[in-house]
């Protein structure tokens, strides 16, 4: 079922003179009280975001051809054309701003409550981590409703506008929904659009960047003492260095916050990945951390390691959990790229399965090898899990494996058997902060 909205505004914000109003109601009767909108909701969102960590992240007014003018430049640069769509839960309805790297902004108004819309939210996502309903597509149903309810009401927009990349800045109870798992009855909406994830277009990092020859430094841990072990993580580090990528790795005993400021300092590494607990709970910033070998990070302390003396522009979190309908939570993922001052982060929703990341965040460094952006590596990767494509070599023995690395475990026998196509596997990956 495709809902049909009470109300839609559509304007062209670059030049802001051609006007399509259809309305049966007051509350945007004009281009600009869309924009006015517009500037509130992220003038608002900046200081919820701000508020949570406890810092200012900008100090920048909201300018809505400013965001358009990116949106272009960034498709030229990419050669895909981007969008940016916001979705805002309100009492009684669901509110929807597209904006256009073609300079199209489009208000939808969608007529569910804030209560069925995260109900339905709620059940999605416990439907999709339920172990037990890995081979069910019971799911469906309720992917095509959130569907129906966030796509549909601007698919004729984004079909129109040709859009290939799609953004999502999502209001409360949103913000931790796995969209690529969304379906419109024939397929997914990764199949449509590459993806990306951002708190707001003030919080957003759109600087250019290339990854292309960069240093990976790989760190993670496979045992803890409170949690559950990872035991692929040894092999999920040699299979991304050096067998895809340069630079070093270390595990256990090495991956400490001591290590990883060293080693920063002695040679300039573009890419950390981080195969390790990432917990982001209830409460203040300070009750979400990462987990390493010998203490936990907070999130406040998170931008203290000055990433930007030497740029760090992709940060990877393979093994994350987010407490769903927690709105601090909520609040601590979705805004992890701008807390850390890192650009893009690639994180996971759930804890994904242990084998399944490993398989995953090999394909995505073997496409990131070739892929303009990182949102067009995961995608292609999220692709490879869902067709089941992926083809994974473990990596030969070799002096340069992390100390503890048994190859070949724990792969089950035959990797071909292993079916990753179900959402849980691949749609809990998502990218925050730069969305290219």
């Amino acid at each position: 079922m495709t809902l049909k909205p009470l109300e839609r505004v559509a304007i062209s914000a670059l030049t802001l003179l051609s006007l399509t109003l259809v309305s049966r109601r007051s509350l945007a009767e004009d281009a600009s009280a869309l924009i006015e909108r517009w500037q509130n909701l992220e003038i608002r969102w900046e200081q919820q975001y701000s508020e949570y960590f406890g810092v200012s992240l900008s100090d920048r007014s909201p300018e809505f051809t400013e965001m358009i003018d990116t949106l272009a430049q960034q498709s030229l640069a990419n050669r895909q054309t981007s969008a940016i769509l916001y979705a805002i839960p309100h009492d009684e309805e669901l509110e929807l701003i597209l904006a256009t790297s073609t300079g199209i902004a489009v208000q939808e108004w969608v007529p569910v409550t804030q209560e069925e819309l995260l109900q339905t939210v709620t059940d999605f996502e416990n439907e999709l981590i339920n172990p037990r309903r890995r081979r069910s597509t019971a799911y469906r149903q309720l992917a095509q409703q959130l569907h129906d309810w966030l796509i549909s009401p601007v698919s004729d927009s984004l079909e129109a506008e040709g859009i290939e990349h799609l953004i999502f800045s999502l209001g409360e109870g949103l913000r931790t929904l796995p969209m690529a798992a969304l379906h419109d009855g024939d397929g997914f909406l990764i199949e449509t659009y590459s993806l990306g994830r951002i708190p707001g277009y003030l919080l957003m990092d759109s600087g250019s960047r290339s990854l292309r020859n960069a240093q990976v430094l790989a760190m993670g841990a496979s045992e803890f003492e409170d949690a559950a072990p990872l035991p692929a993580v040894p092999l999920e580090l040699a299979s991304i260095v050096p067998r895809l990528w340069q630079g070093q790795s270390f595990l256990n005993e090495g991956f400490t916050l001591g290590n990883l400021q060293e080693q920063r300092q002695q040679r300039d590494y573009s890419i950390i990945h981080l195969a390790t607990h990432a917990q982001f709970q209830p409460g203040d910033a300070d009750a979400s951390y990462l987990q390493f070998w010998d203490q936990r990070l907070s999130l406040t302390q998170l931008r203290e390691l000055d990433w930007q003396s030497s740029p760090v522009e992709l940060l990877v979190l393979s093994a994350c959990s987010t407490a769903r309908g927690d709105v601090q939570a909520e609040l601590g993922f979705a805004g992890l790229a701008v807390q850390s001052g890192i650009p893009t982060v690639l994180a996971s929703l759930w804890a994904v399965s242990d084998v399944g990341t490993l398989l995953l965040m090999s394909e995505f460094y073997e496409q990131l090898k070739t892929a303009p952006t990182p949102a067009i590596a995961l995608r292609q990767s999220q692709l490879a899990a869902l067709r089941g494509e992926l083809d994974f070599t473990p990596p030969p023995l070799s002096d340069n494996l992390p100390p503890g690395t048994l190859v070949g475990s724990p792969l089950p026998d035959p990797i071909e058997q292993l079916d990753l196509s179900h959402p849980y596997y691949w749609s809990a990956f998502t990218n925050i902060g730069n969305p290219w």
